[in-house]
């Protein structure tokens, strides 16, 4: 089995993919949050440094981009071969309402005449790497058919499924019978993304699904970066582990980010996930958020690490 680390805009950024590889290194496949390329043709300073190769050091990084723009697509992978990726991501998955209103990832699954315009174009320029990661449709379960007919036809290196529609967002069950359906006609390897909290729910998946040989977790193992661990048969998250890899982020955060409001807001966001794994987290969790500087922040946090203990298993996300 491969594990793959979701891209999540705003926090797996490379320097909390450094930090997870220092302390939690069972990942095979780091990806990075969308890139979006413009009509300038330049990449922002914040892409660069998140792709710049010496800033992933021993990590396996796989690019991802946004755009429904074949001439784009192109100029942005060709420009990140030169930075010596073999291999681009293209986003069809990303539900936010300002990416689908451009016809951008989730929302270009609802054109997919034009979808299959772009495959033509990209395929026939460039000679890298391709994945895509996908939803099951913008509006309905039912586009999904369309959706993997079009796929089928071409080189896709592999198909990361997110088996919810755009309007469900992060709600819902996952669509189990696309994903069946999925591994019964596609002609290249998939890869499964999806409510992945736990050791048991990857246990519950892969009796379900024994073919597919890789997985894709995100919100989970933000929550739990130990969590591919304890999948791998390990023992569940130790406590002064996560104190040391919390400490090991807000130090890179600290060394690139000028002023405490910018830092805090990075790591209070993180909170949003990690505070899932402690029990009774939420009088602390409002002090993190609450906190207004950095002191503030340190004495709120390490009070949390001292007098709470962590939840045996992850943290729920039902109903979200």
């Amino acid at each position: 089995m491969k594990y793959y680390f979701a891209p999540m805009e705003g926090i797996t950024g490379y320097i909390y993919r450094n930090a997870h590889h220092m302390f939690f290194d069972q990942m095979d496949v780091y990806f990075t949050p969308f890139i979006v390329p413009t009509q300038n043709r330049k990449f922002t300073s914040r892409e660069i440094n998140d792709f710049l190769p010496e800033h992933n050091k021993d990590l396996h990084v796989i690019p991802q981009i946004l755009t429904n723009k074949g001439d784009d697509f192109i100029w942005a992978a060709k420009e990140l071969k030169r930075y010596g990726y073999e291999e681009v991501n293209l986003n069809l998955g990303c539900p936010s309402p300002t990416v689908v209103s451009k016809g951008r990832g989730a929302g270009f699954l609802g054109e997919p005449d034009l979808l299959e315009a772009f495959f033509d174009q990209i395929f026939s320029a460039l000679d890298m790497k391709v994945s895509v990661k996908t939803r099951i449709g913008k509006d309905s379960s039912e586009e999904f058919g369309r959706l993997m007919e079009i796929y089928n036809k071409y080189p896709i290196e592999e198909l990361i499924v997110h088996p919810r529609i755009q309007k469900d967002f992060y709600r819902n069950e996952p669509d189990w019978k696309s994903v069946k359906d999925a591994v019964s006609i596609s002609n290249f390897p998939l890869c499964y993304n999806g409510n992945l909290f736990s050791a048991e729910d990857f246990e519950r998946f892969t009796a379900d699904f024994p073919s597919i040989d890789r997985v894709m977790l995100g919100r989970g193992l933000v929550a739990n970066p130990g969590l591919v661990r304890k999948i791998k048969g390990g023992e569940n998250l130790e406590k002064g582990r996560l104190k040391a890899f919390h400490d090991e982020v807000l130090r890179g955060y600290e060394e690139i980010m000028s002023g405490d409001r910018n830092v805090l807001f990075k790591m209070k966001e993180l909170w949003a996930y990690m505070i899932r794994m402690f029990e009774g987290g939420e009088k602390h969790g409002k002090r993190i958020r609450k906190s207004q500087n950095l002191l503030e922040y340190r004495t709120a946090a390490d009070r949390l690490f001292v007098e709470l203990d962590l939840k045996k298993s992850g943290g729920s996300f039902a109903g979200e």
